[in-house]
């Protein structure tokens, strides 16, 4: 047996080992709730007497499928990585921006991506040993660590580009949006219906918030309340004037329809500088081709001329 094979084994053994400690039953105690809730999924009716049946397991609750082992582990791996990395706060003002989500969803893909990552190092490795190098258990360790944590990094850098282009979208859709809600409460129309309206017939992440708006206030939530927590959800600066402007004209009975031109008119002026800060900001990513590609080429034709007449006169 070569040392390669025997590294592998080893690594593989203890894994196996490691794998076999970490489900062991002191280590993890049932708890009341765990041993319960099986026995209290679907309960049927009491019927006349009002009493309730407690169901027995099921046939899919007897046996434990690898599925099932593989939805645990990774259940609790979520759970671990969150309490190591904590900000669920932030991770879950990020998933209201997108739509809804939970964060130990959130916490579950990050562990599916880091867990890919490393399998992928892995197997990169494994190729490598089987190609005939020397094997490498430490650096192959240290490159496997270093995919898992580059893996759960870049998942919630996807979450926060996911978040930072759903806010560029409803400061885009802001000014018309508003445009519209204005041209309805000039027609004679509330602000609630208004903002209805146009949630009704409008398209994108403005309207779809709109829409939670009006779902709220439909659930019995005052109007104002319930415009503080979308323009909290939005975290956009003109957002939240918006939502401020319709409270307090709503408070103090002020034209609402002037009011909300001219937070269509600020909306606009906001996108407006964001257009020129961003371009400013990429000036410098603009200038990188020009050096590094465009100007190297540029000397080498002017110089290339005097360069080769020099070799043909030597």
């Amino acid at each position: 047996m070569s040392a390669s094979v025997g590294a592998w084994l080893g690594l593989a053994a203890a894994s196996g080992l490691l794998l076999v400690l970490a489900r062991l039953p002191w280590l993890h105690p049932v708890r009341l709730q765990d041993r319960v809730l099986p026995y209290l999924r679907d309960l049927p009716a009491g019927g006349a007497t009002g009493r309730v049946r407690l169901a027995g397991p099921s046939s899919q609750d007897r046996g434990r499928t690898f599925g099932d082992l593989l939805a645990r582990c990774r259940a609790d791996l979520a759970g671990r990585l969150d309490r190591a990395l904590g900000g669920a706060a932030t991770i879950r003002r990020r998933l209201d921006q997108l739509g809804g989500g939970s964060v130990e969803e959130f916490r579950t893909q990050q562990v599916v991506w880091g867990s890919a990552a490393v399998a992928v190092m892995l197997g990169l490795g494994l190729v490598r040993t089987a190609a005939g190098a020397p094997p490498q258990p430490f650096v192959l360790a240290l490159l496997a660590g270093s995919s898992g944590v580059l893996g759960v990094v870049g998942c919630d850098r996807q979450l926060s580009r996911r978040a930072a282009l759903v806010r560029r979208r409803v400061l885009v859709q802001l000014p018309a949006v508003a445009e519209l809600v204005a041209l309805a409460v000039a027609a004679g129309e509330g602000p609630a219906a208004a903002l209805d309206r146009v949630s009704r017939i409008g398209s994108g992440e403005l309207a779809r918030e709109l829409g939670r708006v009006m779902s709220d206030v439909r659930a019995g939530a005052p109007l104002a309340h319930a415009l503080d927590v979308f323009a909290i959800r939005c975290d956009v600066t003109v957002v939240r004037r918006f939502a401020d402007a319709i409270v307090v004209a709503l408070e103090r009975g002020t034209p609402l329809a002037a009011v909300l031109r001219a937070q269509a008119a600020d909306a606009r002026d906001a996108a407006r500088r964001e257009l020129v800060e961003s371009a400013a900001r990429r000036e410098v990513l603009m200038m990188l081709p020009v050096v590094f590609l465009v100007l190297p080429v540029s000397v080498l034709f002017a110089l290339f001329p005097g360069f080769w007449g020099l070799s043909l006169t030597a």
